[in-house]
């Protein structure tokens, strides 16, 4: 007899997931290490950027005071008595009508409240003194940059949960930190099943075709920022695939199986889960593609089964599995981020659920523009390859139009939000 499922809203399955949410642990990496990692502490700056009142250009530091009556007609003469470049700090006091030659970066010396930049003096030499004619009035401040303009020492910089980029890399080795104290990538186990199956390497056989879902997953895991232990794909049957999901349970911190949460006769992780007295959230949501997709706790950890179709494959696991890997990585906007934007050629297809196209973005005139790629089929590979985006259609229309308003969900994006997307009308053309 075939099982009849009650589908769920998609609002009301990130919600299932995310009840079982968890904070993974931390672990302290060397700086050359933290690349794409998530910081499990806030970045706080200890002291001041920059440290000391510098430089901004090659030039000379002096009195603003005593250029009040420089002028092209009128240049004055002034007495340079030191040279310092970045790193050194010149030991004289600046006085009246005396510059002292400095470097970029270098510390602003004692008495000098401006810098005049090399490009506007002239340098004169005589008897063996050096000297410089200005010809502009200059004011207190002029060309200086202030200790502490750029941060102040306490001020917070880096919120936790962020991922290090260039410019966090820069700010962690700016403030001393040789050491960095990121949250550990889970591990997530990778099972596809299915008969069918063949490896990369395989030669083409009647009936069967080339595992994509699970060198798919691993890439999505990755981009995530999470790890993946990759197990043999498994045959449609139950007693080899029991086992080997028990001893991936084992060893990962949560498992992602692919195919076989249909309710054909050889889908058996339904009775898989029972076995496993796993507490199936859901095995049904109201969403094309994906309406399969299924996910059960068993001791704390969850077991996502993703269906078999590459489309509908990978839509389940950028809506309910990123997430929840995002937030055990200690991010607070563990979601991906949407933007809105217009449909710039028409979809026919009726939508009874919630449908998520792959699409590709564009910008024209200041308006955010999006289109379909490839085939809209939940077996179809190539459209993934081609997307940047997920267009989201709700559900209850016969089709969409050209200019009809859409949420678009950024497949790259690494901001993140603090809430996921969910279901809204909109107005349509």
């Amino acid at each position: 007899m075939v099982e009849r499922r009650k589908p769920i809203w998609i609002k009301e399955a990130i919600e299932k997931v995310m009840e079982y949410k968890l904070r993974g642990e931390d672990e302290l990496v060397s700086i050359h290490e933290c690349d794409e990692r998530y910081l499990s502490e806030p970045l706080i700056a200890d002291h001041d950027v920059p440290p000391f009142n510098r430089s901004p250009y090659d030039g000379f530091a002096l009195r603003a005071r005593d250029t009040e009556n420089a002028s092209r007609e009128t240049p004055l003469l002034f007495e340079v008595i030191d040279e310092i470049g970045a790193g050194q700090v010149s030991l004289k006091q600046v006085g009246h009508q005396q510059a002292v030659r400095i470097m970029t970066g270098a510390q602003i010396p004692d008495g000098a409240d401006c810098v005049i930049m090399l490009e506007l003096v002239r340098e004169i030499s005589e008897a063996g003194n050096k000297y410089i004619e200005v010809k502009r009035r200059l004011q207190d401040g002029d060309n200086i940059s202030f200790q502490g303009e750029d941060t102040q020492k306490g001020s917070p910089l880096i919120d936790k949960g962020e991922r290090v980029n260039p410019g966090i890399k820069a700010l962690l080795a700016t403030f001393g930190y040789s050491q960095v104290k990121v949250a550990k990538k889970p591990t997530v186990g990778i099972i596809a099943t299915g008969s069918e199956l063949l490896r990369p390497e395989d030669e083409l056989e009647p009936g069967k075709i080339r595992d994509s879902n699970g060198y798919m997953i691993e890439s999505q895991v990755l981009r995530t920022g999470a790890v993946y232990k990759k197990y043999e794909n498994c045959a449609d049957d139950l007693e080899s695939l029991y086992e080997a999901m028990k001893t991936a349970l084992q060893e990962c911190d949560i498992l992602i199986t692919t195919g076989g949460v249909s309710v054909g006769d050889f889908d058996y992780l339904p009775e898989i889960y029972k076995r496993m007295g796993a507490k199936l959230l859901f095995n049904k949501i109201a969403m094309r593609p994906g309406s399969v997709t299924s996910c059960a706790e068993i001791n704390g950890r969850l077991l996502f089964g993703l269906s078999g179709n590459p489309s509908a494959c990978y839509v389940g696991f950028e809506l309910f599995v990123k997430p929840y890997l995002r937030y055990w990585m200690q991010s607070d906007r563990p979601y991906t981020r949407y933007i809105t934007g217009e449909l710039k050629m028409d979809f026919p297809k009726p939508n009874p659920f919630s449908r998520f196209v792959r699409g590709k973005i564009s910008y024209e005139d200041g308006k955010v523009y999006a289109e379909p790629v490839g085939l809209d089929k939940s077996g179809v590979v190539t459209s993934i390859a081609w997307a940047d985006s997920l267009i989201v259609l709700p559900g209850g229309t016969r089709g969409y139009r050209a200019g009809d308003e859409v949420d678009l969900i950024l497949l790259e994006d690494q901001q993140g939000s603090g809430v996921p997307w969910q279901e809204r009308k909109f107005s349509k053309s």
